[in-house]
């Protein structure tokens, strides 16, 4: 059922997580998971825009740094925020998620109540509309 929620997309392959973070965040968003990157696009396409889309790094068709990329490349969704969740640990992969257009990345495994509060401070700084130098 539809309520005045956000909504929020979970993108990554492990049933487990998706259920988990689902669960996690069911007062707070309208959640819906997806297995894959196309299954994500799919989705993009045809509903309202997220607030938050959760992507994990290792999907099983696409890389998440492509459905990244993918997703920035409309302006429509600038305004989508994106945490990548993954596994990989190395700096590097970090840096070329946030580059691709990620806002924030967190390694699992992790604390769900971090990712909340990770997403909260995401919020409260596009609602100051400050410009950040470059």
């Amino acid at each position: 059922k539809k309520t005045d929620k956000p909504d929020m997309i979970i993108i990554d392959d492990e049933k487990a997580l998706r259920l988990l973070l689902k669960e996690y965040f069911k007062d707070k968003f309208n959640v819906t998971p997806l297995q894959t990157g196309h299954g994500c696009m799919d989705y993009m396409y045809t509903n309202p825009l997220p607030k938050v889309a959760i992507i994990d790094l290792g999907l099983p068709d696409v890389s998440g740094l492509e459905l990244i990329t993918g997703l920035r490349k409309e302006s429509k969704w600038d305004n989508l925020v994106i945490v990548v969740l993954s596994s990989r640990e190395a700096s590097t992969d970090r840096i070329a998620a946030l580059r691709a257009g990620a806002d924030d990345y967190l390694q699992k495994p992790f604390n769900p109540e971090e990712l909340e509060v990770r997403i909260s401070a995401i919020f409260r700084r596009m609602d100051r509309h400050v410009a950040v130098p470059a």
